[in-house]
């Protein structure tokens, strides 16, 4: 087998465009990241395979912005497996297609028990996939030649993959409802920032005190500066157990966090003077953050019953009915309808409860067409009919 070539200067990469447009069909992607091993989520290997044209391995990290290739193929179908995963290094690099069809995601619309790539082309190509390399530091230069195969190979058969999926879609009359869940996922608003992350630092919050979260938040802040100004995965510096135990174990001397067993990880002491900065500056605040974060989430369902009895009852009765709907269109649930959605619907119903107020809901929740017309007659029946139906205790448990 011959080995596989990496993309790497500008004649490479403007030859290989040509090439890509010359071939025929729908263009496979894939991307390769540093995840775990980097700060970033950068593309560290693109990957492009279209019949007639062939396979492409590209370097962006040598080549730099691919808005060429990108804006090239834009409006040729792309075929991505778990394209939620890779849109975002894809784009950031200046690719961003105009159509998609997700592997993955198709396979969950078809009920299929697992939908990881060697799942899928394993059951429906009869080819076995190993993925020893999944996680693999895709960083590293040069790249291993077994590494190369790897990723080649993924994108090698997703044209092959695709054709067969798209054909069960089609026999199962899901060909609109999947383009209708492509469109969506491809147009989704990227996920905001987290809100605090650093508090998963400070322990449950039972065993919080507020100058206990500074330190956490300072120690937090100080090691995502560092691992972002290194561009390393912040864990791969000091874990998150070591910052746990320095936060419990709390120091009152440079000496003592240094004699701290638990407090381990590469950085842990070649950057000591960075995190006792850190503790000292949270021992030492004064504008301390609040014990809990004020959100719009739903208090937990078990106490529901307490808080709002009548969306739980509603929820009770309306939750089976969705299983059982999404057993017969042969799909999990939770594509059906997200189960926050379901739950916020419970929580606060609208004024309406016909199906049409439902269906409104639905919409401004982000529901697809295909989603609210198959649901929102079953939801608002449900509504409707759960103050008259009893529900037995041993419900609450589902």
């Amino acid at each position: 087998m011959a080995d596989r070539h990496v993309i790497t200067t500008e004649k490479e990469y403007r030859a290989s465009i040509d090439a890509i447009i010359g071939g025929v069909g729908p263009i496979a992607v894939d991307a390769e990241r540093a995840s775990g091993y980097r700060y970033s989520q950068r593309a560290y290997l693109i990957q492009v395979f279209r019949r007639e044209a062939g396979m492409f391995l590209f370097d962006p990290i040598e080549i730099g912005p691919m808005h060429d290739l990108g804006a090239a193929i834009a409006s040729e179908e792309w075929i991505l497996h778990a394209a939620s995963q890779d849109l975002a290094c894809l784009r950031e690099v200046g690719m961003d297609p105009l159509r998609i069809f997700d592997t993955e995601l198709a396979a969950r619309l078809l009920g299929l028990p697992r939908v990881g790539l060697g799942a899928v082309v394993e059951q429906f190509l009869g080819i076995h996939l190993a993925k020893e390399h999944s996680a693999a530091d895709w960083s590293t230069r040069p790249l291993p030649q077994s590494w190369l195969e790897y990723a080649a190979l993924d994108v090698e058969l997703l044209v092959d993959l695709r054709d067969e999926v798209a054909a069960l879609l089609d026999s199962e009359e899901k060909t609109e409802i999947a383009r209708q869940e492509f469109d969506a996922e491809l147009h989704r608003a990227p996920a905001g920032p987290k809100v605090d992350p650093w508090r998963k630092l400070a322990g449950t919050p039972s065993g919080r005190n507020r100058q206990v979260l500074a330190v956490a938040r300072e120690l937090w802040t100080a090691r995502d500066t560092l691992a972002r100004k290194r561009d390393i995965a912040p864990g791969r510096l000091v874990p998150d157990a070591s910052l746990q135990a320095a936060i419990k174990a709390n120091p009152r001397t440079r000496s003592q966090l240094a004699s701290l067993r638990a407090f381990t990880g590469r950085a842990s002491r070649s950057e000591l003077n960075t995190w006792w900065a850190a503790i000292e500056r949270g021992q030492a605040e004064t504008e301390l953050p609040p014990l809990r974060l004020r959100t719009d989430s739903l208090p937990p369902i078990r106490a529901w019953i307490d808080k709002n009895p009548e969306a739980d009852h509603r929820l009770k009765v309306v939750r089976p009915r969705m299983i059982a709907l999404a057993e017969e269109l042969k799909m999990p649930v939770e594509n059906l309808l997200t189960p926050e959605t379901l739950r916020r619907l419970a929580w606060n119903p609208p004024a309406e409860p016909g199906a049409e107020g439902i269906a409104e809901a639905l919409a401004e929740y982000g529901a697809r067409p295909w989603q609210i017309k198959a649901i929102a007659q079953v939801i608002s029946q449900a509504f409707v009919e759960a103050p008259q139906i009893e529900i037995e205790d041993s419900a609450a448990a589902s």
